[in-house]
C-alpha cells in the first residue's frame, strides 16, 4: 500500500543481483559510455598509425592497447555500478588515500616523459597518472565530509573538504597541471554550491582563482606561454592549435572523408589530447555534434535523476562525479576550438590513454551506482508525505 501511494518501487530482497541491476541502471547513460569507447576506436584507426610509424610500432599497436585499457575500464565501470553506495565509498576513500600518497611522491618518483611536467610513474611497459585515479576518489571523499556536517554532531566537513582541495591543487601545481587543478577545483565548488554554500563566499573563491592565475602566470614559463598563445591574436600554423585549427576548418560540415585527413601526420598528440580535429576533419561537424550531443546525454541524465535523490551524500557525489566529466570533455574540445587555452586534458572515453580510459571507467561506474533507482529514495517522497501531513 505504500508504494501505491508514495510511487516507490517495491524491494525484491530475493532478486538475483544481475536482473536487479539491469533494471535500475540507467541505460541510456551507459549505452551512451560504449558508443563513446566505439568512436575512440574509430578515431584510433585514423589517428594512432602515424604516431606508430614514427616510433616504428605496428600500425594498430595504440588501437590494440587501447581496446586493452578500454575493455578493462568497460569491466570496471560495470562492476561499480553494481555496488551499492556505502561500499562505493568505502573503497573511493581507500583509494584516495593511496592515489594521494601517489600523487605527493611525484616530484620524487615521477617523470615527465620530455613534455616539462612531471604527472606520471614509468613502469616500463606502460605509465600511471595517479591524478586521473585521484578526482572520482576526491569527489566521494568530499561529498561524504560535506554530507557529514549537516548532522547535529557531524564535523567540519565543509572546512575540511576545502582544505584538502587546496592541498591537491598545491600538489597538481607543482608538476604542472593547472587543467587537473582547476578541474578539482570546479568539482569542489559545484558540491559546496549544491550543499547550500552562499554565492557570496564562491564569488571569493573564484577571486582567489583569478589571483592564483596571475600568480602562475608569473611564476611559470609552461603556464605563461599557453596563455601567450591563447591570447596572441595570430595561430602560429606550426603549432598543435594551429593544425588543429586548420583541420576543424577543412573538415567542414560533413568531412574530408574517412582516412584522408592531413592532420594526424602532423599533430604528435593527435590520438590524445587533440582527438577531437581528427574527428572534425575526417567525419565533419556532424561526428563532432554527435559527441557533444553524447556526452550532455550522460551529464543531464544523471543530474535529472540525481535531483531525485533524497540521500545528500547520493546526491554531491554523483553531481561532483556528473560535471566533472563533462568539464573534462568541454575543456578538451575548447581547447581545440581555440576558446581555451591549451591544458593537456584528454577526452574522456574517446582519447587514447591507459590511465585516462581506466579512471574514467571508475568514475563513471560509480556515477551508475550512484543514479540507479532505489526505492523509498527519491526527494519527491518528502515533499508527498509533507503534504499529507
Amino acid at each position: 500500500m505504500t508504494e501505491m501511494v508514495y510511487g516507490t518501487a517495491p524491494v525484491s530482497h530475493g532478486e538475483p543481483i544481475l536482473p536487479r541491476w539491469w533494471r535500475t541502471i540507467d541505460k541510456w547513460s551507459m549505452s551512451c559510455i560504449l558508443l563513446l569507447f566505439g568512436i575512440g576506436l574509430l578515431l584510433g584507426l585514423a589517428a594512432s598509425p602515424p604516431l606508430a610509424a614514427r616510433n616504428g610500432l605496428d600500425p594498430f599497436h595504440y588501437v590494440q592497447r587501447q581496446m586493452f585499457f578500454g575493455g578493462t575500464a568497460m569491466i570496471v565501470m560495470v562492476f561499480a555500478s553494481m555496488m551499492r553506495p556505502s561500499l562505493v565509498r568505502r573503497l573511493a576513500v581507500l583509494g584516495f588515500v593511496v592515489t594521494f600518497v601517489a600523487l605527493a611522491l611525484l616530484p620524487i618518483l615521477g617523470t615527465d616523459f620530455g613534455k616539462g611536467a612531471v604527472r606520471w610513474y614509468s613502469l616500463g611497459f606502460a605509465s600511471i597518472q595517479p591524478s586521473e585515479f585521484l578526482k572520482p576518489g576526491f569527489v566521494v571523499l568530499a561529498a561524504w565530509l560535506m554530507a557529514s556536517s549537516a548532522d547535529a554532531a557531524g564535523p567540519p566537513g565543509k572546512s575540511l573538504s576545502f582544505a584538502l582541495t587546496l592541498v591537491i591543487v598545491g600538489f597538481l601545481a607543482m608538476q604542472p597541471d593547472f587543467g587537473q587543478s582547476l578541474l578539482v577545483l570546479f568539482g569542489w565548488g559545484v558540491m559546496y554550491f549544491v550543499a547550500g554554500a552562499p554565492i557570496t563566499l564562491l564569488v571569493c573563491i573564484a577571486g582567489l582563482v583569478v589571483v592564483g592565475g596571475f600568480v602562475a602566470y608569473s611564476g611559470s614559463e609552461h603556464f605563461a606561454r599557453r596563455i601567450d598563445g591563447f591570447l596572441s591574436p595570430d595561430v602560429d600554423p606550426t603549432t598543435q592549435l594551429g593544425y588543429a585549427t586548420n583541420a576543424i576548418r577543412e573538415g567542414g560540415f560533413l568531412g574530408v572523408g574517412v582516412g584522408e585527413g592531413q592532420v594526424k601526420w602532423s599533430l604528435p598528440d593527435a590520438h590524445t589530447d587533440f582527438i577531437i580535429a581528427v574527428a572534425a576533419e575526417e567525419y565533419g561537424l556532424i561526428m563532432v555534434l554527435v559527441i557533444i550531443a553524447l556526452y550532455a546525454t550522460i551529464v543531464v541524465r544523471s543530474l535529472m535523476r540525481l535531483m531525485r535523490e533524497r540521500d545528500p551524500f547520493i546526491r554531491l557525489a554523483g553531481t561532483g562525479l556528473a560535471c566533472m566529466f563533462g568539464t573534462q570533455a568541454m575543456i578538451n574540445m575548447g581547447v581545440a576550438v581555440r576558446l581555451l587555452p591549451a591544458k593537456g586534458m584528454t577526452l574522456p572515453f574517446v582519447s587514447y590513454g591507459g590511465s585516462s580510459l581506466v579512471a574514467g571507467g571508475i568514475a563513471v561506474g560509480m556515477l551508475l551506482a550512484f543514479t540507479r533507482t532505489r526505492p523509498q529514495g527519491e526527494m519527491s517522497d518528502i515533499f508527498r508525505g509533507r503534504g499529507r501531513g
